[in-house]
């Protein structure tokens, strides 16, 4: 029987999990207790300290008294999250964290953004198999509303992402990145390049 700790440890190798074996039942019995933490934090108002006691249940973590998230919020995992001090998230984020989500410490992030870590195998016959790959967001970014950040992506420190962006490929720390795909668009003139 697949536990968290074994589960984790396959999604860490970015292996294939595949569509009905034991590990993608585990998945899906974690992704039900989620869905449960996930209705308390979006069921009627929540004060802010009850928001990060759900996301500490949420996460299996501590989460920091720095840490603010405005509901609604999704995730379909939760053990896959990391926040680190400081962070904000706005309004109707949805984080998709099966193959790890790590924001850093004074990363805000626009109502609205999507973060994946999960692909489905091209091959149709195949089409329930899951590959993992992790999401890791710097410290001090700025991702701005209905952002979307695809599997495998690291976004490096003090970078900003503009509102609407599609990110499917790395983000230098300290640069200004916007489009569909993302693109750069200049330095942010902050950090240790300027």
């Amino acid at each position: 029987m697949t536990d968290l700790a074994q589960f984790r440890a396959h999604v860490r190798t970015g292996a294939v999990i595949e569509g009905g074996s034991e590990l993608h039942r585990f998945m899906h019995g974690a992704a039900q207790e989620a869905l449960r933490t996930v209705a308390q934090i979006n069921t009627g108002y929540r004060t802010p300290e009850e928001v990060r006691a759900l996301l500490s249940q949420l996460t299996g973590t501590e989460v920091d008294e720095s840490v603010t998230v405005f509901p609604p919020f999704y995730s379909e995992f939760g053990k896959g999250l990391t926040f680190g001090r400081d962070v904000f998230v706005n309004l109707g984020c949805r984080f998709q964290d099966t193959g790890g989500i790590s924001i850093g410490d004074g990363t805000l992030i626009g109502h609205g953004s999507t973060l994946t870590t999960l692909n489905h195998a091209v091959d149709p016959d195949r089409r329930a198999d899951m590959v993992p790959a992790p999401i890791v967001i710097g410290r001090r970014v700025w991702l701005g509303a209905s952002v979307t950040v695809v599997p495998g992506v690291t976004i490096g420190d003090g970078a900003v992402v503009g509102a609407g962006a599609v990110v499917t490929k790395d983000v230098p720390a300290h640069t200004i990145v916007a489009g569909v795909p993302a693109k750069v668009v200049r330095p942010t003139g902050f950090g240790p390049s300027a």
